[in-house]
């Protein structure tokens, strides 16, 4: 392999003759062996627009050559755009406070620069990484401006993929609005609610992921970078950072603002905890809807089968025609990987010392790869699940009326201790609940009709008073009401 030297404190070290990177890079992949996991696009692309922003800004306040200024320009919005992320080797467990990475961009900008100079690579002489790139900049500031620029970048696709996905719920409530099902709590059948109550709070709930995601952005938006090494600022223009972070805004859309104390977002984590507080919240949410999908669709012959989930592949490698719920499971074991990554994140955010908190490389992996995680996880649960899934409405009605929490509605009317008996003898005798009510004498069958309107249960309503007491005064409610107390 044609190779090119290069020199650092350190010493000499052969670099790969086409390689846009340099020394720094080829030591730390050398160094950091770990995961084999690489930076994901997003945050690539936001270290190159940060290294654009700072360029145009000692540009335009005298400090950079223009002409020098132009090219590590124009370079950054190649790597940008995508076109050298091969030049990014770098594994995302590496040295604290992502300095390689910092490097690894430096270094990728200014060869792809002294191309455009008219120079060769390694002739720094044209475009230096840290005399030119990393003009005003430290791994410091740079880093967590990097992530949190490409957290936002990462949230809007994931909020999209959410708002699509509480619509197709909103789209099945509006389809089964007028189907009641046996509710249940405890993993016991409990009082009647409706499949577009039971949907609707499923989207109610991605909402609220979504409007909690986009209140930890505030945090986001406020940039640290200018304060370079410990976020005093040393070796920056005064200017420096309302410019850096004005440019920042341009490129990316994003309303950024100078961060109020950079020494604080020097060493804080604290939007980085919020940020993935927000995506623990929603792998939370979705790990309780996806195992409703899966209870719901249980069976087929032998469970609850109130839903039919549509079939995604076969589910046995053993068991003819078995069809498993591969969907939701698989959104599950997303949803726990963001978790454990949330989980790190919020261990790392806690290692902060004095000046600085080493450990961003981590978050910002955490933050980005469950930001992905996330996002496809509910696009698969829209697109395979959620959009086919249908409500069998004969089972629901069957099991409904089956079940004996129907006897809930009549507490009003019979009270708790008669009703209770009422469910003792329906289970013991294994009888149907309204037939029991009507053999004891507790109600006749027509005002039973009138209470136990299931439609009705799932929502407020009044008792009927002339009803309850017509019910209390009569003579066969009386007799069985005394024998119970009479045991």
């Amino acid at each position: 392999m044609n190779t090119r030297t290069e020199k650092d404190a350190i010493g000499s070290l052969e670099v790969p003759a086409g390689a846009y990177y340099g020394i720094f890079t080829e030591r730390a992949k050398r160094n950091f062996r770990i995961s084999g996991i690489r930076a994901e696009r997003n945050f690539i692309k936001a270290l190159a627009l940060v290294k654009k922003a700072a360029a145009a800004a000692n540009k335009e306040l005298g400090l950079l050559d223009n002409r020098i200024g132009d090219a590590i320009m124009a370079a950054a919005a190649e790597v940008a755009d995508g076109k050298w992320d091969e030049q990014f080797p770098l594994d995302v467990f590496q040295a604290g406070a992502g300095t390689p990475f910092n490097m690894n961009c430096n270094e990728v900008i200014a060869n792809i620069a002294i191309e455009k100079l008219g120079g060769s690579k390694g002739n720094y002489s044209l475009a230096h990484p840290n005399n030119h790139v990393n003009m005003a900049q430290s791994s410091n500031d740079v880093i967590p401006t990097a992530i949190r620029i490409a957290t936002l970048f990462s949230l809007q696709p994931l909020m999209a993929a959410a708002g699509k996905l509480a619509a197709e719920f909103r789209k099945k409530a509006a389809q089964y609005s007028g189907i009641v099902k046996t509710g249940r709590t405890h993993l016991e059948d409990a009082v009647p609610i409706r499949f577009d109550q039971v949907f609707n709070s499923y989207a109610h709930s991605l909402d609220n992921c979504v409007r909690r995601t986009k209140e930890a952005e505030n945090s986001l938006l406020q940039l640290g970078i200018g304060g370079t090494a410990v976020g005093t600022g040393i070796n920056t223009h005064p200017q420096f950072k309302q410019k850096a972070v004005a440019n920042l805004s341009s490129y990316t859309g994003f309303n950024f603002a100078v961060a109020d104390d950079s020494i604080f977002t020097t060493w804080s984590a604290a939007a980085f905890l919020e940020a993935s507080s927000s995506l623990r919240l929603l792998a939370s949410e979705m790990v309780k809807v996806c195992n409703d999908l899966m209870l719901l669709n249980s069976g087929p012959k032998t469970a609850i089968a109130e839903i039919v989930l549509p079939e995604a592949e076969p589910g046995s490698s053993i068991m003819p025609g078995k069809v498993n719920p591969s969907v939701p499971e698989c959104a599950i074991m997303a949803c726990y990987q963001a978790l454990g990554n949330d989980f790190a994140v919020a261990e790392a955010a806690k290692a902060g010392q004095m000046e600085l908190n080493v450990m961003t490389p981590l978050m910002g992996f955490g933050l980005l790869w469950s930001a992905k995680l996330m996002t496809n996880a509910l696009g698969m649960l829209d697109e395979f699940c959620v959009k086919e899934m249908n409500v069998d409405a004969e089972r629901s009605q069957q099991l409904l009326h089956k079940g004996l929490s129907l006897v809930t509605a009549l507490n009003p009317y019979i009270g708790y201790e008669v009703a209770a008996e009422v469910v003792k003898i329906a289970l013991s005798e294994d009888k149907p609940l309204a037939q029991v009510i009507v053999e004891t004498g507790v109600m006749g069958q027509a005002d039973l009709k009138k209470v136990l309107d299931a439609r009705a249960m799932t929502e407020p309503g009044l008792v009927d008073k002339e009803l309850q007491q017509r019910i209390q005064n009569s003579e066969s409610f009386k007799r069985f009401r005394q024998s119970l107390f009479a045991k």
